[in-house]
């Protein structure tokens, strides 16, 4: 009899494999030696460990399917069972078993992802179908009209759910979409109405334009156009073909008008143009009186030339703010002459200031004599807090000094 840990053969070829249970036969061997037939069934052993080394990598590594993975692990548990290899058969029994539990698992995940999925795709429709009822009611037409195409893209994409789901959330999501389309097609149905009232509007503010193109009442007759232009404005616009012929009429109108005004206005210009070239000989005289020298006399100059300037006229509109900033650059330096002098000469705020610097001076003359004092009596703590508020004083007394010097120069 020839033997191994997991196996014997008998002296008529009967091969046994050992289990927990005992020794049970699995096959016969009578075509060499028993060293022989335990290799074979241990061979065959070892295939089928292979054969269940390969399915625990197919469940682990791949996307093998739950239930293919059942249908092989079904096929090795039965050939594990009827035992026809020699080797340790728990061993392969437990590696069994342990996949019965990963494949279980792995049917649970996959069943909790495709719950999660489905509750994500349920989600997302209840949000698509949210906005499109929220933008059921806007009036911003392109941008709305634009999204809910977005959404309709967006709604393709996603998987299904279970059919009555799905068609509750489509049939939301496509009434919305027709209430929207309704109020939009009521909107340009308004819209189109009021484009014709605008038109009829429109014909008649080109047709007083027209009849006041030849006036000559230029300051009432351009009153009048401004206040067709606000009214064209409030018409609000026509159909585009007809808006662009109606402001050409308008417009053309008004240009026949004001090229009229605009010769006669050129006269006047000249006349304006020369009477800015006067005022800007002026302003060199005035100029002229910069820097002040004698207040009284810069005073007099001043109202010779302004005497002068209004005799003058109009100047054009452009130039006005220019010359009127140089002379009004004259009038400003003398002003603030005439302030410096009042300033100069207050008698209260001179008093002030002497009074002021009489209480400074004697407060720096106390200090000082302090300050002698406690350097005799070699009291150092004293000297430093005395020299501190000595320069503080002294410091003050300069300004006020300063100041008293300013009425006096």
């Amino acid at each position: 009899m020839t033997s191994d840990p997991w196996g014997r053969v008998d002296e008529q070829g009967t091969v046994y494999v050992r289990t927990a249970e005992g020794e049970r036969v699995v096959g016969s061997w009578q075509a060499g030696s028993p060293e022989e037939a335990l290799a074979y069934f241990e061979r065959k052993f070892e295939g089928l460990a292979a054969e269940i080394g390969l399915l625990e990598h197919r469940v682990r590594k791949t996307d093998l399917a739950a239930k293919d993975a059942q249908t092989a692990l079904e096929h090795l548990r039965a050939q594990v069972a009827e035992g026809h290899a020699v080797g340790d058969l728990a061993s392969l029994a437990k590696r069994l078993e342990t996949l019965t539990g990963e494949i279980e698992s792995r049917q649970a995940e996959r069943k909790a992802a495709r719950a999660k999925a489905q509750d994500e795709t349920r989600t997302a429709k209840e949000k698509l179908v949210a906005e499109a009822e929220q933008l059921a009611e806007s009036t911003q037409w392109r941008e709305a009209g634009d999204r809910l195409r977005a959404l309709v893209d967006a709604w393709k994409a996603l998987p299904r759910l279970d059919r009555k789901s799905d068609d509750e959330f489509w049939h939301r999501f496509s009434h919305a979409r027709s209430v929207f389309s309704k109020h939009r097609k009521a909107h340009f149905a308004t819209l189109d109405a009021e484009r014709d009232q605008a038109r009829a509007a429109k014909e008649r503010l080109v047709a007083e334009a027209e009849a006041l193109s030849g006036s000559t009442e230029w300051g009432d007759t351009a009153a009048a156009y401004r206040d067709l232009m606000t009214q064209w404005k409030a018409a609000g616009r026509a159909q585009r073909d007809a808006e662009e012929e109606l402001w050409a009429r308008f417009r053309g109108a008004q240009d026949v008008f004001f090229q009229a005004r605009s010769a006669v206005f050129s006269e006047r210009d000249a006349e304006q143009g020369e009477n800015q070239k006067l005022k800007e000989a002026l302003l060199v005289e005035a100029e002229a009186i910069l820097p002040i020298t004698d207040l009284k006399a810069a005073k007099a100059a001043l109202r010779e030339v302004n005497e002068r300037w209004e005799a003058i006229g109009h100047v054009p509109r452009d130039a006005r703010p220019r010359l009127d900033a140089r002379l009004n650059t004259v009038e400003r330096a003398i002003r603030e002459a005439e302030d410096a002098e009042w300033k100069r000469s207050n008698p209260e705020a001179k008093a002030r200031a002497n009074g002021m610097t009489t209480l400074l001076q004697g407060a720096v003359d106390k200090l000082q004599g302090e300050l002698d004092k406690a350097r005799a009596a070699g009291n150092a703590s004293k000297v430093a807090k005395l020299e501190s508020e000595l320069a503080g004083r002294q410091a003050l007394l300069e300004q006020a000094l300063k100041s008293l010097e300013e009425f006096s120069g």
